[in-house]
């Protein structure tokens, strides 16, 4: 029987390269899609339109602002979700002071000053320290350059409306894992604690050596760890 297909949903102005590394480990014996919330000015329009797009059911699996999208899309249709990771995320909606952090940077991205918003978004400090930050962050960089400002200010507006997701995720009953990394200062270990508290049965795997952006930081770490996710047994028990 072939397996469901693996749906990657890329994070805040970030594209397929985020799951470069899993991309290339993972499509040697599954169905790989890349959904990347693209469209739709909220949260809740970006998962409609992303579900519009996929097969009848699916492993789904989002980073940062795409783990967001894709509590959306267990929570709206839990029939064709068969399990969900959910890496460097959270189920919490902004915070009046967090909504007011992001105002300035949609200014900047709005005057065309998208390198300046972007270092205020995920600053550098949320990456592991070490040698491969510098590449992780030009990676950054480029993705967010090849989606422009304008996606910049709609992601950041979806992002300050978002709903609260902690109550769909007590009703998930699907095998799901939780996974960050260490030095994440965006999403901090703690919550994702907390996350995976709140998920029956959930797995959480806390990664020494990686902040925000774990595929790429300790690739081969994350493909293991969603190998593992992928080989538990569809059934809680």
């Amino acid at each position: 029987m072939m397996p469901d297909p693996v749906v990657l949903i890329p994070g805040m102005m970030c594209d397929a390269r985020v799951f470069g590394p899993q991309i290339d480990d993972l499509s040697r014996d599954h169905t790989v899609v890349i959904a990347p919330p693209v469209v739709g000015e909220t949260v809740r329009e970006m998962a409609a339109n992303i579900l519009d797009q996929l097969p009848p059911r699916f492993a789904l699996a989002g980073i940062s602002m795409g783990g967001i999208v894709a509590m959306e899309i267990a929570r709206s249709a839990p029939e064709r979700v068969t399990r969900l990771a959910l890496i460097s995320t959270t189920p919490l909606p902004d915070t009046p002071a967090q909504a007011t952090w992001r105002e300035p940077q949609i200014v900047r991205a709005s005057a065309g000053r998208l390198d300046e918003a972007m270092n205020e978004t995920l600053s550098p400090d949320n990456l592991a320290p070490g040698d491969g930050r510098d590449t992780v962050v030009a990676l950054v960089r480029s993705m967010a350059h090849g989606l422009g400002g304008e996606m910049f200010v709609r992601q950041s507006r979806a992002l300050q409306r978002r709903p609260d997701a902690q109550r769909s995720l007590q009703k998930l009953r699907i095998p799901t894992m939780v996974m960050c990394g260490a030095h994440d200062g965006l999403t901090p270990p703690k919550r994702h604690e907390i996350m995976a508290a709140l998920i029956p049965g959930a797995e959480l795997v806390i990664l020494p050596e990686a902040g925000h952006l774990p595929t790429v930081e300790v690739p081969q770490q994350v493909n293991i760890g969603l190998r593992a996710w992928l080989d538990l047994p569809p059934e809680l028990h």
